[in-house]
């Protein structure tokens, strides 16, 4: 597992008053969740279900898809360890820089794993420091060649096996990595963690249509806090070669629950299922997401608002001279220092105010002054542009 995750307050020896480091938007309101669960406490008494058959069962009839096309977890991120091992031993490509627990699944089932990094990513920004070549994802998966270059532009990125890369460019043909082996299932994060950025759908969809023996799986735990279109549930599962991941931790706020699940294609999600422990989620987290189902507007959130603040905050960042903060299309957001490292950004903050932002650099492909950002209310947020040109203008 990755050392450096956010949400790290625990590393501190003092209480964080605002923490910017995790994405789970947490000023909502949760009274209801918890009085129901406090009126069914009881349930810690006795044996959850093994499979969570009624969860699965109140999710799809709100997706509108079967039940044999859901597969709950406790977490996305068990999910993420349960496609991997579904799938063990194939060739994975990671669009990156993003969330580490794919490389870490795919790592631990022995997967063959290539990293497509910045800037020739589909996942970074139109503009702004990572900005580059920003290919179409429906082109062609092709090889690198010995000199790492594929075409024209360079395959840029650690690359642990030669697996098929997005790349732009009519020039280019299909050919395989190796012979007889191609790129079998492709990890992506729609919203993309951490550069806030979104694949549009129609792309999203010639990708999958277009390569119908790779895998693609489509992390959309942030999926709540976009206005961009997605790929539905009720569409995805149409298609024999796609998986989608969702949280409720993200969107209600309950990260300590764990419960998270996975859609797809009923073939697919029957191997999911194969390897899933059972009794793995706990009565507690079903019994969340049976009252979440039964009352979806639970801890609303004003995505408009949260998200003009977002740009607000954005806007405000790179009024600071040093420092770049990047668009994004959801509530997070990547910035970068032009000099100086972000770790000792992230101590100076945590000592002298009490803020927690989180450390990037340990992202694939991103340097030591990156930083990720997750919008919080007004006032926390001009509190932290002011302790960051503080820190700036006082040259550190």
């Amino acid at each position: 597992m990755l050392r450096g995750h956010g949400d790290d307050a625990y590393l501190f020896g003092r209480a964080i008053r605002s923490d910017f480091s995790s994405n789970v938007y947490s000023h909502v309101d949760l009274e209801p969740l918890k009085a129901h669960l406090r009126a069914h406490l009881d349930v810690i008494g006795h044996y959850p279900e093994p499979e969570p058959y009624r969860l699965e069962k109140a999710l799809a009839e709100r997706l509108g898809i079967a039940p044999s096309t859901v597969c709950v977890t406790a977490g996305a991120t068990e999910a993420i360890y349960h496609i991997a091992h579904a799938f063990s031993g194939r060739h994975s490509t990671i669009l990156a820089p993003t969330f580490s627990e794919y490389a870490d699944a795919c790592r631990m089932y022995q997967h063959s794993i290539a990293h497509s990094v910045a800037p020739v990513s589909v996942l970074l920004p139109k503009k702004g420091r990572f900005a580059g070549h920003r290919p179409p994802l429906h082109s062609l998966l092709n090889e690198c060649g010995n000199d790492g270059y594929l075409g024209s532009e360079p395959c840029v990125g650690l690359v642990e096996q030669p697996v098929f890369l997005f790349c732009e460019g009519s020039q280019q043909k299909r050919v395989p990595v190796a012979p007889g082996e191609k790129a079998s299932v492709i990890w992506l994060c729609n919203p993309n963690n951490p550069t806030g950025s979104v694949i549009p759908k129609e792309q999203m969809i010639q990708a999958i249509e277009e390569n119908p023996d790779t895998i693609f799986v489509m992390d959309q735990s942030y999926g709540f806090f976009t206005k961009e279109e997605l790929l539905t549930p009720a569409e995805a599962v149409r298609y024999p070669n796609a998986l989608q991941l969702h949280s409720m931790t993200k969107r209600y706020a309950m990260p300590g629950l764990r419960l998270g699940y996975v859609t797809g294609h009923p073939a697919l999600i029957e191997q999911v299922r194969a390897v899933r422990m059972p009794w793995s989620v706990n009565a507690l987290a079903i019994e969340a997401g049976l009252f979440l189902c039964a009352h979806p507007d639970t801890a609303p959130i004003d995505l408009p608002a949260l998200l003009a603040e977002t740009q607000r905050l954005v806007e405000a960042l790179n009024d600071i001279p040093g420092l770049t903060a990047e668009p994004t299309q959801t509530h997070f957001f990547l910035c970068s220092l032009s000099k100086g490292s972000a770790a000792d950004l992230k101590r100076w903050l945590a000592d002298r105010h009490s803020i927690l932002i989180r450390d990037a650099s340990n992202f694939q492909g991103l340097d030591d002054g990156c930083f990720r950002i997750a919008t919080q209310t007004r006032e926390e947020n001009d509190r932290l542009v002011h302790a960051i040109r503080q820190y700036l203008e006082d040259g550190r």
